[in-house]
């Protein structure tokens, strides 16, 4: 029941087909809704909703075979989060990320910085040579005190030119970019693994161990700071690959038995030609890749070492002849070459070129190492399933399945012949 009052202009308006008088009048309206039916609900009882609950978790692991006894899930029912057995190698592998996702961004960072300290100490080293070398060209020509002032200048400029040259030269900033940048890469890639680890579920004591290991052997590898002895020596006596892993088994014997595998399904993707195939990769990259790289890392290096001397040796002369030298001759000369040596040695980036080679003969190491580690291991069960070991030994090295095993048999073959094959396992570098 609602009522309403009615307005005075709506009573005085001709439109309306009634009439009403000036006073207020009240109408009443009622609105009828016809009545609904009623609609009994019958809830189960509890052993009936007990049975609906269980026919829902078998019809769940029915179609999710990983939630059968997976003990990487966890179950949130009511609100509360039930841990499972293993949710605290989770939560530390979860930790391990975050650490090494703030090394990625440092790393980054510092590269960045030392990408600036090579392009801006070059230029800065190659005006003061260069502006020292005019200065005592003119000086050489005449006499008197301007002369005498630009000859001290010069002298001054080719001093400071060589205490820079000596510090750059100590610790070559395009090495230490390109450190850097493995280091970030390599710290994406074990971010990139643990993260599968916990993707694929079921993780244990030794995964967080084994990540932790690689954490630390990749600080080792590619320290931050520069001071305190934890530089890297960037003119070691003899070229050496650079290795960022834990170390890992190492074979009892010196050569190692093919293993009798028999020719059942239980074999976890391996089999004997299998395993002969990854001997033959294991040597060509042996003959080919690793001599190759070390060659060009000891030409590298030796390059590296002669610049090293040679420029701040010439910009020392330099500033010994603006002194005593009476027509500049010698200061302008040595000057000059100094700028040639430099520009070549920094501005081709030298020592970046070395610690690639480096980086270079630690990949084909760690991929030797993983090989042999596999075929060490005697139970099947516990090695990598054969036919995705194949596929990622491949992929490292820029090739296919099928390329990869044309590969081990014309190694086979030419050992066999007793000559030396004319291919290198990798195509990508």
């Amino acid at each position: 029941m609602s009522s309403l009052r009615a307005s005075p202009l709506l009573i005085d308006n001709p439109l309306h087909s009634y009439s009403c008088s000036s006073s207020l009048k009240r109408i009443n309206c009622s609105i009828n809704a016809p009545k609904l039916p009623r609609v009994s609900f019958s809830l189960p009882k509890a052993s009936s909703r007990r049975s609906l609950v269980e026919d829902l978790d078998k019809f769940t692991s029915e179609k999710n075979p990983l939630s059968e006894k997976n003990d990487s899930i966890k179950t949130l029912h009511d609100g509360v989060l039930y841990e499972s057995a293993n949710s605290k190698a989770i939560i530390q592998l979860y930790a391990i990320s975050e650490a090494v996702a703030d090394r990625i961004e440092m790393h980054k960072n510092v590269g960045e910085q030392r990408v600036n300290w090579n392009t801006l100490l070059l230029n800065s080293i190659n005006m003061l040579t260069l502006t020292a070398s005019t200065m005592a060209g003119v000086a050489g020509s005449g006499e008197g005190a301007p002369l005498l002032a630009l000859k001290l200048s010069s002298t001054l400029l080719f001093s400071a030119a060589t205490g820079m040259l000596l510090a750059t030269n100590k610790i070559q900033p395009s090495q230490l970019a390109e450190e850097q940048r493995n280091a970030a890469r390599l710290f994406k890639q074990l971010q990139t693994q643990i993260q599968t680890k916990i993707a694929i579920g079921n993780p244990s004591e030794g995964d967080v161990r084994d990540a932790i290991e690689k954490v630390l052997a990749l600080d080792k590898a590619y320290p931050l700071p520069l001071l305190g002895g934890a530089m890297l020596e960037k003119f070691p006596a003899k070229f050496e690959a650079a290795r960022w892993w834990p170390e890992s088994y190492r074979l009892s014997n010196g050569k190692e038995k093919i293993m009798e595998i028999k020719s059942n399904k239980n074999n976890n993707g391996w089999n004997v030609e299998l395993e002969e195939e990854m001997r033959e990769v294991i040597e060509v990259v042996k003959r080919k890749d690793m001599e190759d790289y070390e060659r060009l890392g000891n030409i590298a290096l030796k390059i590296n070492k002669g610049f090293a001397v040679s420029a701040p040796l010439l910009t020392g002369i330099a500033a010994l002849g603006s002194v005593f030298s009476g027509d500049g001759l010698v200061p302008a000369l040595a000057g000059a070459l100094a700028t040639v040596v430099n520009a070549f040695e920094h501005g081709g980036q030298v020592g970046m070129v070395f610690e690639m080679y480096r980086t270079c003969g630690g990949f084909f190491q760690l991929l030797e190492e993983t090989i042999e580690a596999t075929l060490e291991e005697k139970n099947l069960e516990k090695r990598e399933n054969g036919e995705l070991f194949e596929m990622k030994m491949a992929l490292q090295l820029g090739r296919s399945v099928s390329q990869l095993r044309e590969l081990a048999s014309k190694s086979a073959s030419c050992r066999l012949e007793g000559r030396e094959i004319d291919e290198f396992s990798s195509k990508l570098f």
